[in-house]
């Protein structure tokens, strides 16, 4: 039977087994060549594209923001719940990416193009480096900055980053409006529409088929909560609760 489009492929290999086997494909010991080699993967939805993509990102904003510590990298092997006999694997695209000349920034654009055309792969990325970016529960402005230059490689609007954001923060005095990506205008029916289709994208069944790794599927529920705040407070604000 055809494969769905949408749906992740079934590999008899474990998602860490196929990262190895991205690692081996590469033609060089480069990051780049690893980021090459990803490709073929990406369009078969692999979770383990998605993995690789993320550690680099992460291995750079450790390194760029000038406080890295072994915390950061501690901090994203719990988030995979990493076993101890495939830390080896992330441990090298943690070092290719650390060891390379390349910028934050221009592999946040290399990313951007893996996952063109799939802007909430794009969010689901920056759900996982604002978590690592708060290891320390601390989001240094330095981090902030790097996180703001991934949105923009991304090409996300400002709705998408506060989401995100919020998730990880709170909602403070942030723009509900502008969470859940909606004009102040908004009619009280076509805002319930645009929540319900907010809710839809990031159910965590919904990042699954879109070959974000189970592991980190939890992110979805941090950050429904902060599309949840936001449109409980427009409703009560509006009387429609």
């Amino acid at each position: 039977m055809a494969q769905r489009e949408g749906l992740v492929q079934k590999d008899p290999m474990t998602m860490w087994e196929r990262i190895g086997a991205i690692l081996d494909s590469a033609r060089e010991r480069t990051l780049g060549a690893v980021m090459d080699a990803m490709e073929e993967r990406r369009r078969r939805r692999d979770a383990a594209v998605f993995s690789i993509a993320l550690i680099a990102l992460s291995a750079k904003m450790a390194k760029a923001d000038g406080i890295a510590t072994d915390d950061e990298f501690e901090a994203f092997r719990r988030f995979f719940s990493v076993p101890a006999e495939e830390a080896a694997k992330v441990s090298m695209v943690y070092g290719l990416a650390t060891s390379d000349v390349a910028g934050f920034e221009s592999y946040a654009r290399q990313v951007a193009k893996l996952f063109r055309g799939e802007p909430t792969v794009l969010e689901d990325v920056l759900d996982c480096l604002f978590y690592v970016a708060m290891a320390d529960d601390i989001l240094h402005p330095g981090e902030e900055q790097l996180l703001e230059a991934a949105r923009d490689a991304f090409g996300l609007d400002e709705g998408a980053y506060r989401r995100i954001r919020c998730a990880h923060v709170g909602l403070a005095d942030d723009d509900p409006y502008l969470v859940l990506g909606v004009a102040f205008e908004i009619e009280t029916e076509e805002l319930r529409r645009a929540y319900r289709q907010l809710a839809k994208e990031h159910h965590p069944d919904a990042m699954m088929a879109r070959g974000v790794p189970a592991e980190l599927v939890t992110i979805a529920e941090h950050r429904m909560a902060a599309i949840n705040d936001a449109y409980e407070k427009i409703l009560k604000e509006r009387g429609a609760a």
